[in-house]
């Protein structure tokens, strides 16, 4: 089970209310750096310590970060995996096992490989310091409340939940993390990306004049289709099928537009200094069957600032002639775009990237085990629980047919996370949104 992989805008007297989400529901909690490292929770010597990861979530993706987190310190040594697959963790064990340069450090006893819904409370209950969250998404916000109760430090994968509850769960957590000094990075990773940091850091510095538009697109095909109800093989539960079949359901995977195309949101909300929307209208549907599963695979969101500046995020996930993975960037005084991860500002003289170039998921973790290191914690969960909720924001107004604002987000109820969630129990699936007929929760 694994998942898939200075501000431009003026803030305004409403900032403080369009931020209120964000801002409430702050955790206290008393835990100095001190107490961390005495309690064997915090590695800090420079390059001499071991540093021991568990992995939850062992899946393509989760098997990614792992060998990213090893190649980040010499003294990573992998040490316990979770998953609700036993075969996932013996496969991904394997691939990792044989990458040269970091197969003498995955460690992974029997006894440490866990299997089951529980799997990583077992995982967490070990003597790991640093916990990789790479589920499903539905799952996420739980994952990282009892890493943080457990004074784990995090790399958690995006988005950060699949409903507003669960933004709400994470946003705690991490907000408690930092008080415990706790590290915690997500997987945002264009945020990491060198080039684009050079790009934004220059638009936010006025190379192309106040932004009034930002074009987003996230053009592609399917991820993982929905198998036919005659695959099913006899005897498998509702909860194993959807978990095995995660990305076709909202509760789980939280549609396209939230769960790989929330990338592009977030570049969005980075361009625009992370204010966030007041508000947004969607369209979206169905094209292709989906069989039993009950996810979009296309939305459109139309997203509104305080100051009438727009932005737009176009999102599908369709077999077409043309994919576009873009952003195009409309200030007063010019514009900017991203084809191709090649950011270019098209000024006079043009501007292009000519820095370093270094993989973008690597730098998540070098960054992240550098802060381990030198205990200077890293926390980037606001960002990432925003970011969500603006993602949250587009769908709901594309399922519902409504106009969605900020204030509405702040209060919505939805919570999508089946309570309790049973191996062998009956899962109902929801049916596909109806705009017009879906309500605002």
């Amino acid at each position: 089970m694994t998942e898939r992989r200075d501000s431009v805008s003026t803030p305004t007297e409403g900032s403080a209310t369009r931020r209120e989400f964000i801002k409430t529901g702050a955790v206290t909690a008393v835990s100095g750096a001190a107490a961390l490292m005495a309690s064997g929770n915090y590695a800090y010597a420079q390059g001499s310590d071991k540093i021991r990861i568990g992995l939850i979530g062992c899946g393509g993706r989760g098997t990614g970060a792992a060998a990213q987190a090893l190649n980040a310190d010499p003294g990573v040594v992998l040490t316990a995996m979770g998953d609700v697959f036993k075969d996932q963790i013996e496969a991904h064990i394997a691939t990792l096992k044989d990458q040269p340069k970091i197969g003498t450090r995955v460690q992974v006893a029997p006894e440490m490989q866990f299997v089951g819904l529980d799997a990583y409370k077992r995982v967490l209950d070990t003597n790991v310091d640093v916990v990789l969250l790479t589920t499903p998404p539905g799952f996420r916000p739980r994952h990282i409340k009892a890493a943080v109760d457990a004074g784990k430090h995090i790399f958690a994968e995006k988005p950060m939940a699949t409903d507003v509850e669960g933004v709400r769960i994470g946003l705690a957590a991490v907000r408690q993390a930092k008080a415990k000094k706790l590290n915690f990075a997500n997987g945002f990773c264009f945020r990491k990306n060198l080039s684009h940091r050079e790009f934004y850091q220059k638009l936010h510095s006025g190379a192309i004049g106040k932004i009034r538009h930002v074009h987003a697109t996230y053009l592609t095909g399917p991820v993982k289709s929905m198998p036919p109800a005659t695959a099913r093989p006899a005897g498998m539960s509702d909860t194993e099928w959807q978990i095995k079949n995660w990305y076709n359901f909202v509760w789980s995977c939280g549609d396209g537009l939230i769960e790989q195309a929330c990338h592009s949101i977030d570049k969005i909300m980075w361009a625009m200094g992370d204010i966030p929307p007041v508000k947004a209208v969607g369209t979206g549907g169905r094209v292709l069957p989906n069989n039993e599963g009950n996810i979009y695979d296309h939305i459109d969101v139309f997203y509104e600032w305080a100051d009438g500046t727009r932005g737009t995020m176009a999102q599908r996930q369709i077999p077409c002639q043309h994919n576009d993975n873009s952003d195009y960037i409309l200030g007063a005084k010019g514009f900017a775009t991203i084809h191709g991860w090649q950011p270019v500002i098209h000024t006079d003289p043009v501007w292009n990237y000519t820095g370093v170039r270094r993989d973008m998921y690597q730098v998540e973790h070098d960054e992240l085990f550098a802060s381990i290191r030198k205990g200077t914690p890293m926390n980037d969960g606001e960002q990432m629980a925003q970011s969500t909720l603006v993602g949250l924001m587009g769908r709901m107004a594309a399922y519902t047919g409504q106009e969605i604002t900020w204030d509405m987000m702040q209060q919505s109820k939805e919570s999508l996370f089946p309570e309790p969630l049973n191996w062998n129990g009956a899962l109902p699936v929801p049916p596909m949104a109806v705009p017009g007929k879906n309500v605002f929760i």
